[in-house]
């Protein structure tokens, strides 16, 4: 996604047309197409589901959602994210570990600085990818600090937090039990919004 470090200023209108490119692209080519990402045997634990992320329109720049089946494994510091279509076709597969970050698309194979890097070049966004392993088991990441929300109590259990704001972004657990989990982040804008539903064996 990115080349280097250093990434040339854009256009508000110009960088929503190249997100827009980038998202129909991956798409299309996927539809003849599919991504050899390698999947190591090595019994880390695999979350899978489906995602939906949601950009808000500011201003020229026309809002942009996306969503696609995920399977996320590994952890914070070594991981992998694949991006399927619903019937199972591969659209992109990252990998990261302290040395390297790596995007396999049908387009080819690029690397970045880093994982928030690919996020940002990718998605035109800043997502904390690091952080859903836990925020995926309910619980704030111990890599930030986070704030507690609301909490419920039910009569046979003691409360639980339904939310919590970690890195910028509200997590709301209040469907937590129904394998949905979301985050929404206001500052800076524009609002992004992941929503995520855990598959259930």
């Amino acid at each position: 996604m990115i080349g280097g470090a250093e990434r040339a200023p854009q256009s508000i209108e110009r960088r929503a047309w190249c997100v827009a490119l980038l998202f129909a692209s991956t798409f299309a080519i996927a539809g003849c197409a599919t991504v050899p990402g390698p999947r190591p045997d090595d019994g880390s634990e695999i979350l899978s589901g489906r995602l939906a992320l949601r950009v808000d329109a500011r201003g020229p720049e026309a809002a942009r959602s996306f969503s696609a089946a995920f399977d996320l494994r590994g952890a914070a510091g070594t991981g992998s994210l694949g991006l399927s279509t619903p019937l199972g076709s591969m659209l992109a597969q990252a990998h990261w570990s302290p040395v390297e970050v790596v995007l396999v698309t049908p387009q080819g194979t690029r690397r970045f600085d880093s994982l928030d890097a690919l996020t940002r070049d990718v998605l035109g966004e800043s997502v904390p990818i690091e952080a859903w392993f836990d925020w995926l088991h309910g619980r704030p990441w111990p890599g930030a600090p986070s704030t507690p929300g609301a909490t419920s109590a039910a009569a046979s259990a003691p409360s639980t937090p339904e939310s919590f704001s970690q890195l910028g972004w509200s997590v709301d657990l209040s469907r937590f039990g129904d394998g949905v989990v979301s985050a929404t982040r206001d500052v800076p804008a524009p609002t992004v919004t992941v929503r995520i539903r855990l598959d259930r064996s």
